[in-house]
């Protein structure tokens, strides 16, 4: 993969796959946080605090006790034991303590790579990017958790799926540099460009849907496929409920639009594979997209079937991000 790689493009290429896959590794802590319903057991922000767990009775009574005053808590939780709280305290201590590491090591590098190669970084000054998009996920995920503190027993869907689209957007602009430093060879004949952004925002759309129905427990409704229960739209459903914005509150309009998206997804990577095809295009990549969108299928219909069990649901989200980077590669050979 380093063959014939300059010393500091090796540097620069190494750093951004190291972080390309702790990337991948908090996304994964991340879903399991919110599925197993660990997100608000740390009430305060600790920015500059909290990089150990509580070291005694003392400190964990009162992360107890500050826990005991949320929302959750009270009409949720009222039965748990310290032994419980531990459980969903570590999930999320986790999540942060990965959260923190990579903040480090999204700068620390760099800052050693100037001091050996300061010319050439003053000129690829957009690495310092994720840097910076890393410390905007770390306030939009504050913000995600602050929402779920007051008057609710669930963060906002809305700031979830936030943070979700920018922890993927940091991955995918990791990614994207990975494949410029690696200097991946362009396709000869390319694809239309209008086709293949439709096709991103389709990804990202059914990403978004995703989060939607993750943040609003949707994927406990209408436990069957491919109907919604005996029917096409769930019965619960009304005709001016696909029209209505209020619906991106109804879990329900959102599993629906989710089953949708997944079949416009479909239909649209069948008039891909033909582009290939007739392109006489043989390159892997269509045939991994194909594998990545087959699997996350499979996975989204067993996380519904078997009322999201936490496996089938983990594995789905990260099959979302095997979609999009096999796409992105697409997308990346395709451009000039």
């Amino acid at each position: 993969m380093f063959v014939n790689i300059e010393p500091y493009n090796k540097s620069i290429t190494l750093w951004l796959i190291t972080m390309f896959l702790l990337i991948i590794f908090i996304i994964t802590i991340g879903g399991l946080t919110r599925l197993t319903d660990s997100g608000l057991s740390i009430t305060q922000w600790e920015l500059f605090s909290g990089f150990f767990p509580p070291l005694n009775a003392d400190q964990w009574t009162y992360y107890f006790d500050e826990y005991k005053k949320t929302t959750e808590y009270k009409t949720v939780n009222y039965n748990m034991n310290l032994a419980e709280f531990k459980i969903i305290y570590y999930w999320e201590y986790a999540h942060r303590l990965i959260a923190r590491i990579i903040g480090f090591f999204a700068i620390i590098p760099l800052f050693f790579i100037y001091l050996k190669y300061k010319d050439k970084l003053l000129r690829d000054l957009k690495y310092f990017s994720i840097f910076i998009a890393v410390c905007i996920q770390g306030f939009i995920g504050w913000l995600m958790v602050k929402s779920g503190l007051i008057n609710n027993v669930d963060v906002s869907h809305y700031r979830l799926a936030l943070h979700l689209v920018v922890a993927l957007f940091i991955l995918s602009l990791t990614f994207w540099f990975i494949l410029e430093n690696l200097k991946i060879q362009k396709f000869t004949i390319k694809i239309n460009n209008t086709f293949t952004n439709f096709f991103l925002i389709l990804i990202i759309l059914q990403i978004i849907l995703g989060a939607f129905l993750s943040g609003l427990n949707g994927g406990l409704l209408y436990n069957s496929w491919p109907d919604m229960n005996g029917s096409f739209i769930g019965d619960d459903i009304y005709k001016n409920d696909l029209y209505n914005i209020q619906s991106f509150n109804n879990p329900s309009v959102i599993q629906f639009y989710h089953r949708v998206t997944a079949y416009v997804l479909i239909f649209f990577l069948v008039i891909l594979n033909y582009i290939f095809y007739s392109q006489k295009n043989k390159s892997l990549s269509i045939i991994i997209l194909n594998i990545a969108i087959l699997f996350q299928i499979i996975l989204g219909i067993l996380t519904l079937i078997t009322g999201v069990k936490i496996y089938y649901a983990s594995l789905h989200q990260l099959g979302s991000v095997f979609v999009l980077t096999s796409f992105l590669y697409i997308y990346f050979r395709n451009t000039n």
